[in-house]
C-alpha cells in the first residue's frame, strides 16, 4: 500500500454557530465561561438515581427545559427521552445563531437562507434512547412479565420508538425541516467527532451546503452499571492526567453546531466562529476496551488530522484531550500525542474538559469541540480541574486547575472509544479574527499547505466559471463547479471506487452463489415467532473464527467478522493500516445490551457482567473486524435504521474518494435478538394485517470497496464500480414517511446525477420494498416517476429473502453484482435503502466493463 497522495483543492468548511446543554446549564457561552473558570459540575446525583453503586456522582443536568419541538404527541407518548430533549435544546441554540435560514419548498429565495434539501444532519450518540428502553424493561417487570425469557414481554410499548439512534437524528431533521443527508453515527465515545467528519465530506462533495452536527447522551443505568463492572468509575470527580487519578465521571448533555462552506457563509452574511481544518480517524485493532498502551492507533488519527490540515506538529499548541481520568486511557493518550507530535509534544498543552462536566460519551466530541473553538476565539486554554500531581506516565502540560491565556491560530480535539475507534479534529481561528495567516500557509493549496482564507473565499475563474474552494486537506479529488443556481456541484473524479470482494451470510446462504440460488428459488426457511415472520442464519456464523477471539464476540460481531474475512479472501487482500472498516447496523448489539442489563433489573447493579459490557456499544462489531483481521484504517459505524447499510456504503465511498484509505470493508449486519423482536412487535406495523407480507431476516453482507488505482496496482479484478450516491430525508418526524415518495425520488435522482447516469440508461432498480404498504407504496410511486425504459427490471430482494435491516443495501448490491456474473444485462443499476423514519440513500452500481479502469 502506498502513502497518502497530494490531493486537489476542495471546499473550505466553517462553523457558524454553537449550541450546548451540560451540567453547566443551557448555552454554549455558559458552558465556556464555567469551564474556563475551572468550575466542576460533577456532584452527587439528585434527579437520576443508581442505587447500590458507590460512585453515584456525575455531571447531571438538573431541571432541564423541554425543547420547543414536540416529538411525543404524534406518537401518542408523554414520557420524554432525555437524549432527544438535549439534542433538540442544543440544536435550537445552534440553528437560531447560524445566520442561515431554511427555505421551505416553493418559498421565495433569500440570500440568508438555503433550500431545505441543501441542509442535512449528522448526529452522534453512544447510547441514544437507551433510557427509554430501560424504563420499558422496568415497566414490564412491574407488570409481572418475564425478563430474560425468549421474549422480554415488553408488550405494545411505543416508547421503544425513542430508542433508535436514527430516530433522534430524524427528530432533529423534522424539528427544523432539514431534508438533505441525515446520518446517525455510533462509535461510542468518538461518535460526534465522527459525525462531524462525515458532515465535512457531505459538504465538500456538494451533497449539502449546511449540516447541523453534534451529539447527545443522557445518564443511563446501563452506563453506570457497565463502567462500574469494568472498574472504571471514580467515587470523586475525575482527575485526568493526575498521578492520583482512579477513574472517570459520567456526564450528560449535548453539543450541536452548524457547518457550512465558506462561500455559502459569505453569501449569507453568516457569522463564522472557526474553521474545520482537518480530521483523522483510525482503528486500534487492539482490545475491546483498553487502548493500545503506546497509543499507536490514536497517534495515527492525530497525525492524519494534522497532515490533512496541511500543518506541522509545531503548529498545534493546544489539544483538548480525551482525558477520561482512567489510568490506562490517560497514559495511552499522552503516549499517542508524543508519538504524533514528536519533539513538538513538549510544548503542547493537553487538558481535559471531562474533569469539569464528566464524560458525555457520544456527545463528548461535540461538546469538547465547542470548548476548543471558544478557547481559540478567546485565546484561552481551559484547565484540567482537580489536577494534583504530575504522573510521569502522562507528563504533558495539562493546564492544571487554572485557565491560561494562549493566543492560538490552531487547536485540536481528541476522542477515543471502546472497540478502538479514534478521532482527532483540528480547528482554526477564522481569518477575520487573526492578523497572520495560518502556520504553513502557502500559495499552494492541498496537502502541502493552505492559502489564506481571504485570498480564496468567493474567487472564481472568469473564463471557466469554476469556483475555487479550499479547506480541509486530504479531500476528495474532485473539481467543484458552480451551477446556474450558484451551488457547488461535484465534477469529474480523478479515481473510481470499485467493489473487489463480497462476503455473505444470509439464511442458508454462505456465499454469493448460494445467495443467488436462494434468490432464484424463492425458498428461504421461515419461522413464525409471536406474530412475526423470521428468517435466521442457519449454522454457526463464528465457525471459522479462532476460539480465543470468538469467545469475546457476540453474534453480531461473529457475523461481521465472518463476512469481512470472506470479502478479503475473495479480493485477495490482506488488511492493514490503509484498510478501513465501516459498519451499518439498524438494531445493533441488542442481544448484548439485554444480556448485560436484564440481570441488573432483577438482581441489582452489581450483577452487570464485565465480559459482556464491551459488546454493548454499537461499534463493537466493527472493532472486532479490526482486531481479528488487522484492518486499522479509518473506522465508523452508521446506525440509520433499515438504511444503515446504504449509509455505510456512502461513508466508505467518501473515505476512499478523500484518500483516507485504500480499501474499506463495508459491512451491513444485524441479528434477531429477543429484545429486537419485542421492539418490532411493539412498534405496530410489522405484525397483523399490515405486516402479513413482511419478514425479518438476520445476516451480514460485506462489500470490499477499493480505490480503483490501488486495485489496479495489485492486479485485482473489479466486480463493480460504485459510481455515486445520495441521501435525503422526508423530515416528517419519528417513524413517518412522505406518502408521495418525494424524498426517495430526490435520493434516486441525485444519485443518478452524481453517477452521470440517465434514468433511461438503468437496467434494473433494486428497491427497498419489504412488504410494508406504508413505505413500499411511496417508493413504488417514486420509481414510476423516474422515466425508466420499458426494459428496466424492478427487483424486491427483501420480499423474497427477508428484510435484513441494516444489511439490506449490501444484500441488493451483492445480488446485482452476481446477476451480471450470471449473464444478466450489463448496465448501470440503482439500489435503494430507506429507514422507517423517511431517510433514503440511493446508489448507482456499474459493471466494470461499462467503466473500464484506465491504464
Amino acid at each position: 500500500m502506498h502513502e497518502n497522495r497530494r490531493l486537489a483543492p476542495h471546499r473550505r468548511i466553517v462553523i457558524t454557530s454553537l449550541g450546548a446543554i451540560t451540567a453547566h446549564g443551557a448555552g454554549a457561552e455558559e458552558l465556556w465561561q464555567r469551564v474556563r473558570g475551572g468550575e466542576v459540575a460533577i456532584r452527587p446525583l439528585r434527579e437520576f438515581t443508581v442505587a447500590g453503586l458507590p460512585a453515584a456522582i456525575g455531571g447531571e443536568i438538573l431541571g432541564a427545559p423541554r425543547p420547543k419541538y414536540d416529538y411525543l404527541a404524534p406518537l401518542g407518548l408523554t414520557d420524554p427521552e432525555p437524549a432527544i430533549d438535549y439534542a433538540l435544546i442544543a440544536a435550537e441554540e445552534a440553528m437560531a445563531g447560524a445566520g442561515l435560514g431554511v427555505l421551505e419548498e416553493g418559498a421565495e429565495p433569500r440570500s440568508d437562507a438555503l433550500p431545505a434539501h441543501r441542509w442535512g444532519v449528522a448526529f452522534g450518540s453512544c447510547n441514544s434512547g437507551i433510557h427509554s428502553a430501560e424504563k420499558a424493561v422496568r415497566r414490564a417487570v412491574d407488570a409481572g412479565r418475564t425478563v430474560g425469557a425468549d421474549e422480554l414481554g415488553l408488550g405494545d410499548d411505543r416508547h421503544l420508538l425513542l430508542v433508535s439512534p436514527q430516530f433522534c437524528a430524524e427528530a432533529l431533521s423534522s424539528a427544523f425541516g432539514l431534508k438533505g443527508p441525515v446520518l446517525s453515527v455510533n462509535t461510542a465515545c468518538a461518535s460526534s467527532a465522527h459525525a462531524l467528519a462525515h458532515a465535512v465530506e457531505q459538504i465538500r462533495a456538494g451533497r449539502a451546503d449546511a449540516m447541523l452536527v453534534g451529539g447527545s447522551d443522557a445518564l443511563s443505568e446501563m452506563a453506570y452499571y457497565g463502567f462500574n463492572s469494568v472498574e472504571s468509575l471514580s467515587s470523586r470527580p475525575a482527575r485526568p492526567y493526575s498521578r492520583d487519578r482512579d477513574g472517570l465521571s459520567l456526564g450528560a448533555g449535548a453539543g450541536m453546531m452548524v457547518l457550512t462552506s465558506a462561500e455559502v457563509a459569505a453569501a449569507a452574511g453568516a457569522p463564522i466562529i472557526a474553521e474545520v481544518l482537518g480530521y483523522g480517524m483510525s482503528a486500534d485493532g487492539y482490545h475491546a476496551t483498553a487502548p493500545h498502551p503506546q497509543g499507536a492507533g490514536a497517534a495515527r488519527a492525530i497525525r492524519a488530522a494534522i497532515d490533512s490540515a496541511g500543518l506541522t506538529p509545531a503548529d498545534v499548541p493546544y489539544i483538548n484531550g480525551h482525558g477520561t481520568g482512567t489510568p490506562k486511557n490517560d497514559s495511552a493518550e499522552s503516549n499517542a500525542v508524543r508519538a504524533a507530535l514528536g519533539d513538538a509534544a513538549q510544548d503542547v498543552v493537553l487538558s481535559s474538559t471531562k474533569s469539569m462536566i464528566g464524560h458525555l460519551l457520544g456527545a463528548a466530541g461535540a461538546v469538547e469541540a465547542i470548548v476548543t473553538i471558544l478557547g481559540l476565539r478567546d485565546g484561552m486554554v481551559p484547565p484540567t480541574a482537580g489536577f494534583a500531581e504530575t504522573d510521569p506516565a502522562c507528563g504533558l502540560d495539562p493546564a492544571p486547575n487554572t485557565a491560561r491565556a494562549l493566543p492560538m491560530q490552531v487547536a485540536a480535539s481528541n476522542n477515543f472509544a471502546f472497540a478502538g475507534a479514534n478521532a482527532c479534529v483540528v480547528y482554526g481561528r477564522h481569518a477575520d479574527s487573526r492578523s497572520e495567516p495560518l502556520p504553513g500557509a502557502t500559495d499552494q493549496i492541498g496537502m502541502g499547505g493552505r492559502a489564506d482564507a481571504d485570498t480564496i473565499a468567493g474567487k472564481t475563474d472568469g473564463e471557466t466559471g469554476a469556483t475555487i474552494h479550499a479547506g480541509v486537506g486530504g479531500g476528495s479529488e474532485i473539481a467543484d463547479t458552480a451551477g446556474a443556481d450558484g451551488q457547488a456541484r461535484v465534477g469529474a473524479a480523478a479515481d473510481e471506487v470499485v467493489v473487489t470482494g463480497i462476503g455473505v451470510l444470509m439464511g442458508g446462504a454462505s456465499d454469493t452463489e448460494t445467495l443467488w440460488e436462494a434468490w432464484l428459488g424463492d425458498d428461504v426457511p421461515t419461522e413464525s415467532h409471536n406474530g412475526l415472520r423470521l428468517a435466521r442464519v442457519s449454522g454457526d456464523p463464528g465457525a471459522t473464527i479462532p476460539a480465543k477471539q470468538r469467545r469475546r464476540m457476540d453474534r453480531l460481531g461473529q457475523l461481521a467478522v465472518a463476512t469481512s474475512e470472506q470479502a478479503l479472501t475473495a479480493a485477495g487482500l490482506t488488511a492493514d493500516e490503509r484498510v478501513g472498516v465501516v459498519l451499518g447496523t439498524g438494531v445493533g448489539p441488542m442481544s448484548s445490551i439485554s444480556r448485560f442489563f436484564e440481570p441488573t433489573v432483577t438482581g441489582g447493579p452489581l450483577q452487570g457482567n464485565p465480559a459482556i459490557f464491551p459488546n454493548t456499544v454499537f461499534n463493537a462489531a466493527a472493532g472486532q473486524v479490526a482486531m481479528v483481521l488487522g484492518a486499522k484504517g479509518p473506522t465508523s459505524t452508521l446506525t440509520s435504521g433499515h438504511a444503515a447499510g446504504a449509509a455505510a456504503l456512502g461513508t466508505a465511498f467518501d473515505l476512499l474518494r478523500a484518500g483516507r484509505a485504500d480499501a474499506v470493508l463495508c459491512t451491513g449486519a444485524d441479528e434477531l435478538s429477543p429484545y429486537a423482536l419485542d421492539a418490532y412487535r411493539g412498534a405496530g406495523p410489522f405484525t397483523g394485517r399490515h405486516g402479513r407480507d413482511f419478514r425479518l431476516a438476520e445476516g451480514s453482507v460485506t462489500l470490499l470497496l477499493e480505490r480503483a488505482d490501488t486495485a489496479r496496482e495489485r492486479g485485482a479484478t473489479p466486480l463493480a464500480v460504485l459510481a455515486g450516491y445520495a441521501t435525503t430525508c422526508d423530515a416528517l418526524g419519528i417513524a413517518r414517511w412522505d406518502p408521495r415518495g418525494h424524498g426517495v425520488e430526490r435520493a434516486m435522482r441525485e444519485a443518478l446525477a452524481a453517477a452521470g447516469v440517465d434514468p433511461a440508461e438503468l437496467t434494473a432498480v433494486w428497491t427497498a420494498a419489504a412488504g410494508l404498504p406504508a413505505v413500499d407504496g411511496p417508493e413504488r410511486r417514486a420509481v414510476d416517476r423516474l422515466g425508466l425504459s420499458a426494459n428496466c427490471a424492478r427487483h424486491e430482494p427483501k420480499r423474497v429473502l427477508g428484510d435484513p435491516i441494516g444489511a439490506g443495501a449490501q444484500l441488493a448490491a451483492a445480488l446485482a453484482v452476481t446477476a451480471w456474473a450470471h449473464g444478466g444485462v450489463q448496465g448501470p443499476v440503482l439500489v435503494n435503502g430507506s429507514s422507517l423514519g423517511g431517510t433514503h440513500t440511493s446508489f448507482v452500481l456499474r459493471p466494470p466493463a461499462a467503466a473500464p479502469l484506465a491504464s
